[in-house]
């Protein structure tokens, strides 16, 4: 009798590593490009990435060799099938082992911005989840496993189109969104996280109190904070209300139609804002040049 039996996380790590079987990389040390985003980096003796910062968050699969990662005096060791999520910006040490073939071989897909339709956490989101847990790696389900490989399979053929591309990397995201461990692909800079709230109702009648109760802060911290960032409340909110009365001129809106969707109780007032925007009335005339 076998009392030897196979855990769920052995058998989805297992799973993954054979979906991804054809982005295993020739066994030559560095980076391995296979799109935009998504490339294989390889080592083949151990070695020690020491206080590295990542321009980008990112979604590192462990094919081949194991990985640690080094946050001060704390390690967390990796074996191949296994999920990550590295934040951006955040000194740490990587060591990279390779495995008994003589190679370690990781499958990384960076994540510089969030795609249309997947928000950002707020502060309080984020603040909740770092008291939960710190750690980098994911637990694997069948969705996510299933949800991995497409993307990966989908971003790296060159005849799919991005909108397609987009969507598979949207369903990755949003089954790892509600994880602790994948809380650094959602950590948007504030003026991006005010910005998708806007956006998600632009016909609220928005104000920098009401802003900055929906995301955690004072009001006067959210203006400084903005303004580091090159950016202020207002500029942001007139930025995206002229987006939704665009998108909705677009869908076929009358002029009165897409000042109410974009939040504006004057028409004129939205129209006078539009043609500072974008160069033309509501109505699609263009501005007369002046001679």
């Amino acid at each position: 009798m076998n009392i030897h039996q196979t855990s769920p996380g052995d058998r989805l790590r297992r799973r993954l590593l054979a979906r991804l079987e054809d982005f295993r990389a020739p066994a030559a040390s560095g980076v391995h490009s296979h799109a935009r985003n998504l490339f294989s980096y390889c080592a083949l003796k151990r070695e020690r990435l020491a206080a590295i910062k990542l321009p980008h968050p990112l979604i590192g699969i462990v094919l081949r060799g194991r990985k640690e990662v080094w946050l001060g005096d704390v390690s967390q060791a990796f074996q191949p099938g296994s999920v990550i999520v590295l934040p951006r910006d955040v000194p740490m040490d990587v060591v990279n082992i390779p495995g008994d073939g003589g190679v370690y071989e990781s499958l990384i897909l960076e994540v510089p911005k969030l795609p249309e339709g997947v928000p950002p956490l707020t502060l309080a989101e984020r603040l909740r989840r770092e008291a939960v847990s710190r750690a980098f790696g994911v637990t694997l389900t069948d969705d996510l496993v299933e949800a991995l490989s497409h993307a990966a399979t989908t971003i790296r053929a060159e005849e799919m189109s991005e909108a397609v591309q987009a969507l598979r990397l949207r369903e990755v995201l949003t089954l790892l969104r509600p994880l602790p461990s994948a809380r650094s692909l959602f950590s948007a800079p504030l003026h991006e996280e005010v910005a998708w709230l806007i956006s998600s109702s632009p016909s609220q009648e928005w104000s920098v109190a009401r802003m900055a109760r929906e995301v955690g802060l004072g009001a006067s911290t959210l203006r400084r904070r903005l303004a580091q960032e090159g950016s202020s409340f207002r500029a942001i909110l007139r930025q995206e209300r002229l987006r939704a009365g665009q998108a909705a001129l677009a869908a076929g809106a009358s002029s009165l139609g897409a000042a109410e969707a974009a939040g504006y109780a004057s028409r004129s007032h939205f129209a006078r804002r539009y043609r500072q925007s974008f160069g033309k009335t509501p109505s699609g005339r263009g501005l007369r040049k002046a001679v």
